[in-house]
């Protein structure tokens, strides 16, 4: 479970647009042959892949920029690249994809590159171009220049080291201290065996292979290798140490304590990039003001949706968004949404190919006609969203005495219905504007409609959309309730036009 769940959806629809991430690091570029094995070759003992088709995507701290874009936020990417075609082949990727770049030419060093070959899910064989000696010190001396000037403006700063040679110890002091004067937190994903370079940084995010190999603590000793991190803590002036640890989950550890948030079951398909994915998200998290738990849990979450990927694919916030569906619907409060939340609620959703369902109404004192309406309506499709009317909208449809109940409580008391979905509150007279927005598949009324008389049929039926019109249930009225309430003792039960409204 997400600590804090609202604040967490918050930022995700709506913070992370003005986060800016700088990822400083190991630059890669990740090509694949997608192909199937059929046979042995007759030349060698090898298996014979027969290519089917080939990618290309950003690796290394580029797949760190490119997980921070997807989750919504902006990131900007620094380190080296060769003079080479493998170097523009990155840079149009990045450029594809939203991701600002200041990468620094280093003509006589390639672009580190990793070729994977793959039979169907299997990776068999894998190529790396890398250079991996120092760089020349004008290369460095521009890349701080650079980096130096970005900060100004930066939310966070994330160290992607995977012992290619950007990350220097010269280097990372410089980052590290110029971040820490402007109040930026650095999160580091660590490749070598001595922390020590690291010193000063926000967060180290070690898995326990390389918290292994930087604290001596045997591999398999889970327990010990936490109590060796956790003296390493005050050790390098590190605010907390975050250990992922595969099927075991992710501890943050802190000099006198330490917090597990545990593994999100998956099926596994491939770890490339899960480690990527998880300090983009937590460095998102933690620039936008998140409890580092709640950062955690939610790295945890966006990890174990890229494992279920293959090969190095990035995560996106709807997918993140649609992860926490089942903790969203358990609480009514998540499914009360502005519009701009439920446009990104609806594409989330729309991701996973699930169909959207759309209703609407004053639902002043909620009875039985209205559950029915909304249950009968929620089996047209996955996904149900009630547009109710605003407190002024219905004084304008119904009198100056109503609303009974007002719109805040209208909207919590039917986002906390199992059929329901989300819940948006709209002002004007009709809820057109919800529609266009959201372009449901599916509207839904009750008997008392007809089809013409429907707000949005007309628009919902140009996108390939239908309307259903579902019976009434006699005798329940919002006004019946309301007359009943008001009549003497004994008075009866006034009969009224029954009406869903």
């Amino acid at each position: 479970m997400i600590q804090d769940l609202h604040r967490a959806i918050e930022c995700m629809q709506g913070d992370w647009h003005r986060v800016r991430v700088l990822v400083v690091g190991d630059i890669m570029l990740d090509r694949y042959i997608w192909g199937e094995v059929e046979r042995i070759s007759p030349e060698a003992p090898v298996p014979v892949v027969r290519a089917l088709h080939r990618t290309e995507h950003p690796g290394g701290a580029a797949n760190v920029a490119m997980n921070i874009v997807g989750l919504g936020a902006q990131a900007t990417l620094f380190g080296f690249r060769g003079d080479d075609a493998d170097g523009a082949a990155l840079e149009a990727c990045l450029g594809r994809s939203g991701v600002a770049f200041a990468m620094t030419p280093v003509p006589s060093y390639p672009t580190t590159g990793k070729l994977r070959i793959l039979g169907g899910r299997q990776q068999m064989l894998r190529l790396d171009t890398e250079r991996t000696d120092d760089y020349p010190a004008e290369a460095y001396a521009t890349l701080m220049l650079s980096l130096d000037a970005a900060l100004e403006s930066a939310h966070a700063l994330v160290l992607s080291d995977y012992a290619k040679g950007v990350l220097s110890e010269e280097f990372c002091r410089h980052a590290i201290a110029a971040a820490r004067r402007r109040g930026i937190p650095v999160l580091v994903d660590p490749k070598q065996r001595d922390f020590s370079r690291y010193r000063g940084a926000t967060a180290v995010c070690p898995n326990l292979a390389e918290l292994s190999a930087a604290t001596g603590a045997p591999p398999k000793d889970v327990e010990a290798l936490l109590t060796a991190g956790q003296k390493l803590v005050p050790a390098l002036d590190l605010s907390c140490l975050v250990v992922t640890m595969s099927e075991k989950g992710i501890a943050i550890l802190h000099q006198g304590s330490r917090f597990i948030a545990p593994a999100v079951a998956r099926q596994v398909f491939d770890v490339s990039g899960a480690g990527d994915t998880a300090i983009a998200t937590l460095a998102l998290a933690v620039a936008s003001g998140l409890a580092i738990q709640t950062a955690v849990q939610l790295a945890n979450a966006a990890a174990g949706i890229v494992v279920g990927k293959v090969g190095t694919v990035p995560v996106t916030r709807d997918e993140l968004l649609t992860s926490l569906m089942p903790e969203i619907e358990l609480r009514a409060q998540e499914k009360v949404l502005s519009l701009d939340a439920l446009r990104m609620r609806a594409s989330a959703w729309r991701a996973e190919g699930q169909t959207v369902v759309f209703t609407n109404g004053c639902f002043d004192l909620l009875h039985i006609g209205h559950i029915t309406l909304l249950e009968e309506a929620r089996r047209e499709g996955d996904r149900l969203v009630v547009a109710i009317n605003s407190d002024a909208s219905v004084r304008g449809l119904k009198g100056p005495t109503r609303p009974i109940v007002g719109e805040r409580e209208r909207a919590r008391i039917l986002a906390a219905l199992a059929a329901v979905d989300a819940v948006v509150v709209f002002g004007e007279p009709t809820p057109l504007r919800v529609i266009e927005a959201i372009r449901p598949d599916v509207i839904v009324k009750g008997g008392d409609y007809t089809e013409v008389s429907i707000v949005g049929a007309a628009e919902v039926r140009s996108w390939g959309g239908r309307v259903k019109i579902v019976p009434i249930v006699e005798g329940f009225s919002t006004t019946r309730l309301i007359a009943k309430a008001d009549a003497p003792e004994g008075g009866g039960d006034p009969a009224g036009k029954p009406q869903f409204q």
